[in-house]
């Protein structure tokens, strides 16, 4: 019995089979694997056909002008700038254009801020049919668009018509001044309409009633809350605008050819016509055309920045 006792207490513990497997090794660690090369390159493949395209269509031709714009005869000059300026034909097409399109960009935005404060209180259903109308509406331009004008406002058209029988209209004339400023407006207010539709979303509901509670009526509501909020809005919209009725084209040709003097209709006379053709005279008009555009750009840039500071 003592000679057991003693094996029994020369015996090691007992062990379980998990520790045994366990004992001696290190605890497991997370391997943080690199993504493969072409994972990483994917996204620029991806994006290389954007790349491709933007330096075609936008990055070439504004190189292209702006160096031809600089040569006369081969040789760098600023003869065409020259030309430009002292031409008191070339600096009308400039003033037609800036007045076709500070008028038209004026009415189309005073338009379109009340037609989407008015949407913005109908129904859904209705807000929603409007809406898909007025993006349909503001790709309707170009020939199209000049000659449902004809169709209806010309000379004979259905309602020039109409309201001459009713005595509206008398001295209206579609191919003039005031007649280019109503399809320039037509084609501005859709426009208008899209950009400045989420830019309601920042007015909200409840100012309208605690104006009304401190006595103030819709007008002074509009001018001292609702219009302040939306001024940066209504700004990028009226610059959006103003450039798009500067280079508006095929709408003013096909309605008055080029009996209109406007820049883009002399560009496309000088890289198009049928008699003489001046590329380099016609990329010095589009790079201060250019210009124009940049300088109302940062304007705007900076009356935005001027209301937001204060």
């Amino acid at each position: 019995m003592r000679d057991a006792d003693k094996n029994v207490a020369e015996l090691p513990p007992s062990t379980s089979a998990s520790d045994e497997r366990t004992k001696g090794t290190a605890p497991p660690t997370v391997s943080s694997a690199k993504p493969a090369p072409w994972r990483r390159l994917m996204p620029l493949a991806l994006g290389l056909p954007f790349a491709l395209a933007f330096g075609l269509f936008q990055l070439a031709p504004m190189a292209w002008v702006l160096i031809h714009s600089f040569q006369a005869g081969g040789d760098w000059s600023l003869a065409n700038f020259g030309q430009i300026l002292g031409s008191p034909y070339y600096r009308q097409s400039f003033a037609n254009s800036l007045d076709l399109a500070l008028w038209s960009s004026l009415l189309g935005l005073a338009i379109a801020l009340a037609g989407t404060a008015a949407l913005r209180q109908v129904p859904s259903r209705l807000r929603d049919a409007v809406v898909a109308f007025t993006t349909m509406a503001s790709n309707f331009s170009g020939v199209p668009l000049a000659f449902a004008f004809i169709v209806l406002l010309g000379m004979n058209g259905a309602a020039t018509l109409l309201l001459q029988e009713l005595g509206l209209v008398e001295g209206f004339h579609l191919y003039s001044r005031a007649g280019l400023i109503l399809l320039y407006t037509y084609f501005q207010i859709p426009l208008a309409v899209l950009l400045l539709y989420p830019a309601f979303d920042a007015i909200k509901a409840d100012w309208r009633e605690a104006a009304a509670l401190l006595g103030a009526g819709p007008l002074h509501y509009w001018l001292r809350v609702a219009l302040p909020v939306l001024s940066p809005a209504l700004l990028g919209t009226f610059i959006i605008l103003l450039a798009n009725a500067l280079g508006a084209y095929a709408s003013t040709y096909a309605l008055m050819t080029s009996n209109y003097n406007l820049v883009t209709i002399q560009i496309a006379g000088l890289v198009a016509g049928d008699i003489f053709l001046e590329p380099e005279l016609a990329a010095a008009l589009s790079l201060l055309l250019m210009g124009l555009l940049l300088l109302v750009t940062a304007v705007n840039q900076w009356l935005i920045a001027r209301s937001r500071y204060e």
